[in-house]
């Protein structure tokens, strides 16, 4: 229980669920489905292409490409949402801590998508 401005102390039953902890789970679970959706297409686009291998320079790639980070960046900020929402005084943490767990698995999971490759290796490629 946490003081409220008048030094009372604020019941649990009482305390909202923090907006920012609500935003950052809701967040994760609409950028977990679509980042697997984009990489299952980017799958079954190079299963489907002429020797199993999807060209790099193609447009369809470096699509694929841009929804991935446009994704982890999405995650990015749901993580961020929920370090906000889990550290804010007043509400509870539920699911400011689901959505933190959940956008960080995110980032953690799809972090080596870029085939193990350092920045100064794909500039050479």
């Amino acid at each position: 229980m946490y003081p409220n401005n008048h030094g009372a102390p604020i019941p649990e039953a009482q305390r909202k669920h923090s907006g920012l902890g609500i935003a950052s789970f809701v967040i994760s679970l609409i950028a977990g489905p679509g980042m697997f959706i984009v990489i299952a297409a980017g799958g079954l686009m190079a299963a489907s292409a002429p020797g199993g291998e999807l060209d790099e320079k193609s447009g369809a790639a470096i699509g694929i490409g841009l929804a991935i980070f446009g994704g982890m960046f999405v995650a990015l900020i749901g993580a961020g949402l929920g370090i906000a929402g889990a550290v804010a005084k007043d509400r509870r943490r539920v699911f400011a801590v689901l959505g933190l767990i959940f956008n960080a698995m995110l980032l953690l999971k799809y972090r080596g998508l870029d085939g193990g490759r350092s920045g100064d290796e794909m500039m050479l490629s």
